[in-house]
């Protein structure tokens, strides 16, 4: 049964600015730049910059009296009084939630796949093995490992591509595809690949010898630095295990990466903040990229000021209208979303310098303080979630390096003493108390936080193992050295 009613609601929605807003806001500087040439390219009614014509006439005008009442800037209100048409005929609405945003791809150079596909025409292989060895290559990944079975390789050749193999023939072709550069291509793990490379070099010394024998049957062992079992088994002095490994290092883990280098983009990061020090005083500044010079068109006021005027308005004159007040609102709220985005960026950067003064006067990590999202939020009285949108993808450039600025907020944790300290001053003595360590006996998680004790930062071991492992510090076993 169909019924009707009338109620009221109380929501709270986003107006179209807003959105807007919210959306450049978490732009990067290049991103930024990006998103103002399309808005210049999708909306005539915005211009970037001002003409020098422009600026010229501007000047000559400014000489007579009554330039001032002629020329004076059009107040874009007043195309929405005295009108007839509806708001909601302003309005664009006409994007999908389905629509995809396309950028135009630029091809890097050669792929790791495609010079190994060039190297296939010089093997002697039947147009069989070719199209097999075609297959291999486009099943290695961006490493050069081979991480399927061979029995599946096997299945795929025979329902995709109608050819029908056997396993032995598979690895024949493998072994040739392994042959070719870069070494240790077409491996089906890190054992296999690291034995490949260390075959092909032209040295036969001793310590070559010893280091095909540790890959070959003690890589547990090896991979877990169980050096005295090692030695042990094989009967050698510790100094021959040192030259074998150092053998071994010299290898290169990751075969694919060597070739594929050029064919991935580069990423450069732009900074949108610059932090200087001058006399003592901290100065913020954003990058000119950040602030593009946008106007109204002055080609589009005309039409207004000449509709405006007109005595007699046509139908045709109306919708006209109506399409050029539509990107005058776009063009309009664009300028004043890059305003306000402007504003945000330099009163986030400067309290979050203003927060941690003394870290930006010293360059020491151990004199940041605690400091979260909120705290910032609360003293530029914005949302949680703006703060958000700003850090996590604005960089500042300073005199210690660049730094995104979330890498600024951290955790507060609680000494002997009762003060608060930041998770990342813990974490910059916790890197130098491991740097400074003895390769030959590391310290353990155990032994750490007992240090880290004395210095009056009471912290567990399993707190010591999780920020090591945020620094990508190994365990005390792995970071052994002879």
């Amino acid at each position: 049964m169909l019924k009707q009613s009338l109620q009221f609601k109380l929501l709270q929605k986003l107006s179209p600015q807003q959105i807007q807003l919210m959306k450049l806001l978490q732009l990067p500087t290049v991103a930024l730049e990006q998103r103002v040439k399309e808005e210049l390219e999708g909306n005539p009614a915005l211009d970037e910059g001002a003409d020098r014509q422009d600026e010229e006439e501007e000047e000559r005008y400014e000489e007579r009296d009554d330039a001032k009442d002629e020329h004076a800037d059009i107040d874009l209100s007043m195309y929405m009084d005295n009108d007839d048409t509806p708001d909601y005929k302003y309005q664009a609405s006409n994007h999908s939630k389905d629509d995809e945003d396309s950028d135009i791809p630029f091809s890097g150079g050669s792929t790791f796949h495609e010079r190994l596909r060039d190297q296939i025409s010089l093997q002697n292989l039947t147009d069989k093995e070719e199209e097999i060895a075609m297959h291999l290559i486009g099943s290695l990944d961006d490493s050069g490992y081979l991480r399927r079975d061979v029995s599946a390789i096997e299945d795929d050749l025979a329902f995709r591509n109608n050819i029908m193999t056997s396993k032995d023939e598979i690895e024949k072709v493998l072994h040739v595809i392994q042959e070719m550069d870069p070494p240790g291509v077409g491996a089906r793990s890190l054992q296999e690949c690291l034995l490949i490379q260390i075959k092909k070099r032209i040295s036969n010394s001793f310590a070559k010898r010893i280091a095909i024998e540790i890959l070959q049957n003690h890589f547990n062992e090896f991979t877990k630095k169980h050096y005295s079992k090692i030695i042990d088994k094989l009967e050698i002095e510790s100094e021959d295990l040192k030259e074998a490994i150092e053998e071994i290092l010299k290898l290169n883990p990751k075969p694919g990466n060597s070739m594929n280098t050029s064919g991935k983009t580069v990423q450069v990061v732009v900074p949108d903040f610059t932090l200087s020090i001058n006399d003592g005083e901290l100065e913020i500044s954003l990058n000119g990229r950040n602030v593009p010079q946008l106007r109204i068109s002055n080609e589009y006021k005309g039409m207004i000021e000449h509709y405006q005027k007109s005595k007699e308005k046509t139908k045709s004159d109306k919708e006209a209208m109506t399409f050029v007040k539509q990107k005058l609102d776009s063009a309009k709220w664009f300028i004043d979303a890059i305003q306000q985005r402007q504003h945000t960026l330099i009163n986030t950067m400067s309290t979050i310098a203003e927060y941690q003064q003394q870290y930006f006067l010293e360059g020491d990590e151990t004199k940041l303080k605690p400091m979260i999202l909120k705290d910032i939020a609360d003293k530029i009285d914005m949302d949680i979630s703006t703060v958000s949108r700003v850090v996590n993808s604005k960089y500042v450039s300073t005199p210690y390096g660049t730094f995104l600025l979330k890498s600024f907020f951290s955790e507060s944790l609680s000494t002997e003493d009762g003060e608060e300290v930041s998770t990342r001053e813990v974490k910059k003595i916790l890197k130098d108390l491991i740097e400074a360590e003895s390769k030959k006996k590391p310290l353990t998680d155990e032994k750490l936080s007992q240090l880290l004790r004395d210095k009056k930062y009471n912290i567990a071991r399993r707190t010591v193992a999780k920020y090591r492992e945020q620094l990508h510090i190994p365990v005390a076993r792995l970071r052994k050295e002879l």
